[in-house]
């Protein structure tokens, strides 16, 4: 019958459309890094030190507790950060979504301050794994949304973490 097979074309142009809108706004970067330190050491920051990573990173300002009172619990806390990329000083909240601690994994939610201004969903996920020379690899990923078509992806970040990842690097070989 020809009105259903007018709806079934209009209903695929709309799904069609959606999708290339969505993919436009939504999108995935990552960065990984070679690094002297092991994978337990790095995991171990992150997970149980966080709030140092402010006292090791020149980028990193200033980082507090804004909510609750758990550093490193997954969705019980809000931390409040203060950084810097590409010579611009930024701030955004950060919560915990996973902590997968067999494949060394954690999954973080940034969210309001600059974030807010750009992005719909701002996901942050690191991964560690061990190389078989004693250092390890280290993986940022970021997945957005964006609010507007016309909003640049976040390429800064993935800087931030290259040169962030090498000043904790230095640490963690000390320590």
């Amino acid at each position: 019958n020809l009105s259903s097979l007018v709806c079934f074309h209009f209903l695929l142009l709309l799904f069609t459309c959606f999708s290339l809108v969505f993919m436009v706004l939504a999108g995935k970067l990552s960065t990984e890094l070679g690094v002297k330190a092991s994978a337990t050491k790095w995991f171990n920051l992150l997970t149980t030190q966080l709030h140092h990573v402010q006292n090791l990173c020149e980028r990193v300002h200033e980082t507090k507790l804004h909510d609750g009172d758990d550093w490193h619990g997954v969705g019980n806390s809000v931390k409040h950060w203060t950084y810097v990329i590409d010579g611009k000083v930024h701030t955004c909240q950060e919560s915990i979504e996973a902590i997968d601690e067999e494949n060394k994994t954690i999954k973080f939610m940034l969210f309001g301050g600059d974030i807010s201004q750009h992005y719909k969903s701002f996901k942050l996920i690191f991964e560690v794994t061990d190389k078989n020379d004693g250092g390890a690899a280290v993986k940022w990923t970021l997945e957005y949304e964006k609010i507007k078509e016309n909003i640049d992806p976040p390429h800064g970040y993935m800087d931030y973490f290259d040169k962030s990842t090498k000043e904790m690097d230095a640490y963690l070989v000390k320590a």
